[in-house]
């Protein structure tokens, strides 16, 4: 058997040379990588009503040159769907979680249109969950639904006694308005953006 196949091979390198062996190589094994690929598209189909009819269906497709483009590694960034800050209030309205996850100053704007409406209870609770989801988000307290004010600002005052005073006057203002059910003014929601301005200024600075 080894010798046939060393004749064989003689035989072939007397007709051809070796470059064009390669080059028929390649042909082939470009071949069997196009069927491959498009399989089972190149197979034979019979039409419908046809009983010995058959035809060959081939592949459509065409080459497209794309210029590949050079970027620097320090400027390629990746792409992030940008949300703008009146999709990110729509979903703080419409959701129903107690404190979705929103950047403390979305809270702060809807505030803002609220209390230029007149409905100051309204802005003065998202003025506290600004504050309540900046607490969050630097990682002072979790995120537990069903938390009392007490019970949230006795943890947050144990873990960042900085913020203990602050907190404390903000959820008493909350139990005031909305739970002792008095009515809110203008007044209650400044004193809301100053102590939820407060909490916020103590969690940025360092330590």
């Amino acid at each position: 058997m080894s010798r046939t196949w060393s004749e064989f091979v003689a035989l072939l390198s007397d007709l051809l040379s070796l470059p064009l062996i390669l080059l028929i190589l390649l042909l082939l094994a470009t071949a069997v990588a196009l069927l491959w690929y498009y399989f089972p598209a190149w197979l034979p189909r019979r039409r419908r009503g046809e009983k010995r009819k058959w035809r060959l269906r081939w592949p459509k497709w065409r080459w497209r040159w794309r210029r590949p483009r050079f970027r620097w590694p320090w400027k390629r960034k990746a792409k992030t769907k940008s949300v703008t800050v009146e999709q990110q209030i729509e979903e703080l309205i419409a959701s129903e979680e107690e404190l979705p996850e929103v950047p403390p100053a979305v809270y702060q704007t809807l505030a803002d249109r609220l209390a230029a409406e007149g409905r100051y209870a309204e802005a003065l609770r998202e003025r506290y969950r600004s504050a309540i989801r900046d607490l969050v988000q630097h990682g002072v307290i979790d995120n537990r639904p069903g938390w009392t004010v007490t019970e949230l600002a006795r943890a947050a005052g144990s873990a960042r006694p900085q913020v203990d005073g602050s907190l404390r006057s903000a959820s008493a203002l909350f139990s005031e308005v909305w739970y002792a059910e008095h009515p809110a003014t203008a007044g209650h929601d400044d004193q809301m953006r100053t102590l939820a301005d407060e909490v916020h200024q103590t969690l940025v600075v360092p330590r």
